[in-house]
């Protein structure tokens, strides 16, 4: 069988599961029940220099639920712990000595003064602590105090913030990075120029989930007033996984070690992740949706899939598929491709006819008996068929072979990049005119 032990940044832990830094790891009994349930690590939910931080009492979630109730995306107006400090210090303590072998790294978030760094460091190396995680993303609350996203919006404060941790502690640095931000690039290099040992990404993303239409309050609602929170689940997998793969390919972040975090539910979720390049993934929304144990889930279809695909640790495969990350203008525009219905599959629903005559290329014909066909002449290839048609493989896309006349077109369809220099989409052709 394959082996899920994980090394990240030096931090061992038997399996590249951590609970990302959120309300399940807020306390001992919380972690020490997730450790026994088969976390690989924890990110401890982000402690303060005792700032007597009041969380609301009442609703803290908002959700966004798909047709059949399952949660698809949950917004969080929870802000950093409320706990003391000390409380928290000795419990970090606690739970590291009892499971020296599962990762434990502390987020932290002080005002960006150089002493409050400092004198907080110290404090978290003494637990003995594998890490810290930097909490620049946070977009709710603990911003508009100047802290969390407002600071991860700002590459020169995260690279100030990130030289004064580096100069200050033996802990490995993981910078934790915000969505909420045009570029995810220029944190990302700040990270990098402060000395980071590693970024996480992404934290959530700054939203309002719905609005109460009886109350005409945004959820959750608190005495009638709501406010923008911190949205995670599966709903923002993909513009995770786009600013992991962001950061992955580009030439001055090549290199840096990424956790990656958002909407990681199933082992195929981490799988992608750790094939953009990620060392490791962080959860949080599928613990609070399915409970801790959903970790044994995720740990053995990972192990069952490395272990059919020939891939002995995470690091066979991890950032395989950054080179096949590109720019849109350096697409083969020589791939042509159409779609097939698979008579025996369809069951006759007309998803594809109606999708594609009202919204697409009107490509697909309903013959008598509600028989469904492609007009090849028509088609484009744009694959939207497939994704509404409720019968997996039902509908496939298949190349038409170097060679061959496209019936929309009319023109030989070309092998590759044969005619580079004349493409389209070549750079050097496009500056040129």
């Amino acid at each position: 069988m394959a082996d899920l032990s994980n090394t990240f940044v030096g931090i061992r832990s038997p399996n590249p599961f951590w609970l990302a830094s959120a309300p399940p790891t807020d306390k001992e009994y919380n972690v020490r029940r997730a450790f026994e349930a088969g976390w690989g690590g924890v990110v401890w939910k982000t402690l303060g220099l005792d700032p007597h931080v009041v969380n609301v009492n009442g609703p803290r979630y908002g959700v966004l639920h798909g047709p059949d109730r399952r949660v698809l995306g949950l917004n969080n107006i929870e802000l950093i712990t409320d706990r003391p400090l000390q409380v928290n210090l000795d419990e970090i303590t606690a739970v590291k000595r009892d499971y020296p072998d599962r990762a434990v790294v502390v987020s932290l978030m002080v005002p960006c003064e150089e002493a409050a760094w400092k004198e907080i460091l110290p404090l978290v190396e003494a637990t003995g602590a594998d890490g810290i995680e930097l909490n620049c993303g946070c977009p709710h609350g603990m911003s508009e105090r100047g802290m969390g996203s407002a600071v991860g919006q700002a590459p020169d404060l995260i690279e100030q913030i990130t030289r004064w941790c580096k100069q200050t502690t033996r802990m490995p640095v993981i910078v934790k990075l915000t969505p909420n931000i045009t570029d995810i690039r220029g944190p990302a290099r700040a990270a990098v120029k402060g000395g980071a040992d590693a970024v996480s990404l992404i934290n959530t993303v700054s939203s309002i989930t719905s609005v109460n239409l009886d109350t005409f309050s945004p959820e959750p609602s608190i005495d009638g007033k709501g406010s923008h929170g911190g949205y995670c689940g599966p709903a923002v997998k993909p513009i995770a996984l786009n600013m992991v793969a962001e950061i992955a390919r580009d030439p001055e972040c090549r290199g840096i070690p990424i956790s990656g975090i958002g909407g990681v539910t199933t082992w195929r979720d981490a799988a992608e992740f750790i094939a953009l390049g990620c060392g490791n993934v962080q959860v949080c929304t599928a613990a609070m949706t399915y409970g801790f144990r959903v970790v044994g889930e995720m740990a053995t279809g990972l192990e069952r899939w490395m272990s059919e695909a020939g891939h002995p640790s995470t690091s066979a495969f991890q950032g395989r598929a950054v080179p096949n990350v590109t720019d849109w203008q350096h697409l083969n525009l020589n791939y042509v491709t159409k779609a097939r219905i698979d008579q025996e599959a369809c069951i006759k629903c007309g998803r594809c006819y109606a999708a594609c005559e009202d919204t697409s290329h009107q490509a697909i014909a309903m013959k008598p008996g509600r028989v469904f066909e492609v007009k090849d002449d028509e088609c484009v290839a744009c694959n939207l068929c497939v994704d509404v048609c409720p019968v997996e493989n039902c509908i496939t896309m298949e190349r038409l072979a170097p060679g061959t006349v496209d019936p929309r077109t009319g023109k030989v369809v070309e092998d590759g990049y044969a005619n580079w220099t004349t493409h389209p989409n070549n750079p050097a052709r496009v500056a040129a005119e």
